[in-house]
């Protein structure tokens, strides 16, 4: 089984941002030597969580201190950007890493309305032009833009023998379906939305039309995971991911907070329903608990990888979590 890693460079509170971003690259060098088989970096702005703001740059550093896991983005947010101008950096990235390359493209907008109209203010009109904004994107890369394009002439630079593979995120029907559509890989986000995602997933593949691109139909599912040597270990680190939802569902985006803290939080009826609700995006157990249970989860969305995610209150147990799961995995 394939198994990677998607980062959010998640910010614990006693921590800089600074050093969340060293945390990253320091995992990810780890996840090369341990045979995970990609690292993707998240795009999310003004979050007080959350230090990873420009995958695309965090992307080379990671590139040059890696040797053999492929690298990319989960996800760059196509409504901010031009196609043009992501196909020139993921052609750079291609030329610096050549066959280590991925651009997972998503439409969300990674924070608040204010932020997205702060980054660019026709982001969330320009949400309505995300296909086109693929297929243009797509063509660049490849350097097969439709000859009635306005742009033809234009050439993605710098040039190359290989491209970076394509990817399309998403929590819905809408990304898959597309992604189908146009002939593209497709990951479903089941930290974000942990419930269809099955049937999505095997929809993409049973209409998935080929192209030029990909053949044939390759899905992953990305899961947030803490894996521990016990039961109640896992429980234990999973507190501080219930307090930075139950946060952010009653508006009070946070630094995580360190699970000791999180553990001893004292918290009312209401919240304590957000938490069990929000359970069901968590897969969390002992190394043989969460292999059988990511094994279910692949086999009912008929992935081909899986991805996992792992936040918990400080980074050596997030450490600990990734080292148990390729052990118990064997990736070595």
């Amino acid at each position: 089984m394939k198994l990677s890693i998607l980062d959010q460079s998640p910010i614990i509170e006693g921590h800089s941002p600074e050093s969340a971003i060293k945390e990253t690259v320091n995992l990810a060098k780890l996840a090369d030597a341990l045979g995970f088989h990609r690292y993707w970096l998240a795009e999310h702005h003004n979050m007080k969580g959350l230090a990873s703001s420009c995958p695309e740059v965090l992307l080379t550093a990671i590139g040059q201190q890696t040797a053999r896991i492929r690298v990319g983005t989960g996800a760059v947010l196509m409504p901010y950007y031009s196609p043009l101008k992501v196909a020139e950096m993921f052609r750079m990235q291609e030329a610096l890493c050549p066959g280590r390359i991925d651009l997972g493209i998503g439409r969300a907008p990674g924070g608040d309305m204010l932020t997205a109209k702060a980054i660019n203010t026709n982001a969330l009109n320009s949400i309505n032009e995300f296909p086109q904004q693929v297929v243009d994107l797509v063509g660049w890369l490849r350097n097969e833009i439709d000859d009635n394009h306005p742009f033809k002439s234009v050439q993605a630079m710098p040039t190359g023998e290989t491209c970076p593979e394509i990817w399309l995120l998403g929590s819905s029907d809408y990304s898959s379906t597309l992604a189908a559509h146009l002939g593209v890989r497709f990951a479903f986000a089941h930290f974000i939305n942990p419930v269809g995602g099955d049937v999505v997933s095997r929809q993409y593949r049973s209409t998935f039309s080929p192209s030029t691109v990909e053949a044939q139909p390759t899905s992953m599912v990305c899961i947030f995971v803490i894996c521990a040597e016990s039961n109640e270990q896992a429980e234990y680190l999973a507190k501080s991911i219930d307090h930075r939802r139950v946060m952010m569902a009653t508006g009070q985006e946070s630094a995580f907070m360190p699970s000791e803290e999180a553990a001893n939080w004292q918290y009312s009826e209401l919240e304590k329903q957000i938490i069990q609700r929000e359970r069901h995006r968590i897969v969390l157990g002992t190394p043989a608990s969460v292999k059988s249970q990511l094994s279910e989860i692949k086999d009912n969305f008929e992935a081909d990888e899986l991805m996992i995610l792992t936040i918990t209150g400080d980074y050596p147990t997030r450490v600990k979590s990734y080292e148990l799961i390729a052990d118990e995995f064997e990736l070595h």
